[in-house]
This record gives C-alpha cells, structure tokens and sequence, in this order.
C-alpha cells in the first residue's frame, strides 16, 4: 500500500510541476465529489457495522449449517446481500464458517452476493446510476450468486 501512496504523490507532484492551475483545479472538483459521496457512504458503512454488530459470527455458523440447505442458501444470499465486506475478510469468515460445518453451496452463496449485491448501497448507487439500472445489477448479480452457489453444490455433492 505504501508504493500506491508514493505514486500518487509522485503522479501529484508532477501534475503541480507541469501545471499548477489544473492540478488545483482537478483537487477542488475531486474534493467537491468526495464531499458529496462521504455522508451516504459513512451512513452505509455505520448501518453495516451495526449489522455485522448483532450477527456475531457463532450466530451466523450455526444458522448456514448443513441440516437444511435450502434454507442455508437462502439465509446466506440474504446475508450476502445486506453485508458490506471487503474480500480479505469475507473469504476468511467463509473458511472459518467452513469449519464450523457450512456447505459449500451455502458460503459460494454467501461470498458470492457478497462481492456482487448491495442492498445497503443501492441509496449510493441509485443517486449515479439511477433506480432502475441499480435494481437490475442487483437482480441480475443476485441471479448469478444463486447459479454459481447450485453449480458448487452439484460439484461438491451437495444437491441431491
């Protein structure tokens, strides 16, 4: 991380050097941008961490454990859904809830909507891309999450 933050330093350093009008006037727009993203994004980032809060990670095993799948499945894309996680502590919390007896089908699921719905940051995302495009990226991610979690399922012999 430390080499992305000396380019960038270096990159601004150079754009001061070659031109010092745009390089402020770039700032000032990128400022203006980030001030008006920041409220919505810490209300998202506050609503989550309030979730993952009172979901400990105990709570969730033993509700994706493996006596009804389908249910499991269910929970764990609704989960997926409403969970704002990077995928450096997702992809653990899934080893970890492996361990604790998940399918397989059921943390494809949950790591799957994960990265790919967002229900917290549709207010986010509707504000750029508009409510329609927003509920059909999540429609069409929330799909793709359930295939991905059947195919792992028949691959790991899961489904029966």
């Amino acid at each position: 991380m430390i080499v992305v933050y000396c380019l960038t330093a270096l990159a601004l350093a150079i754009s001061v050097l070659k031109s010092p009008d745009k390089t402020k006037l770039a700032l000032a727009i990128g400022w203006s941008r980030f001030s008006k993203v920041a409220p919505t994004f810490l209300q998202i980032v506050c609503l989550a961490s309030v979730v993952l809060t009172f979901m400990p990670n105990d709570m969730i095993a033993s509700h994706l454990g493996t006596q009804n799948r389908w249910m499991a499945l269910v929970i764990a894309a609704a989960l997926g859904s409403i969970t704002i996680l990077p995928g450096f502590i997702a992809f653990p919390l899934a080893g970890s809830l492996l361990s604790k007896g998940a399918a397989y089908m059921v943390l494809s699921a949950f790591t799957t909507t994960v990265m790919m719905v967002g229900i917290l940051t549709i207010p986010l995302e509707k504000r750029y891309f508009g409510l329609k495009v927003t509920l059909i990226r999540n429609l069409v991610g929330l799909g793709i999450a359930l295939a991905v979690a059947l195919v792992t399922g028949w691959i790991f012999g899961e489904l029966s």
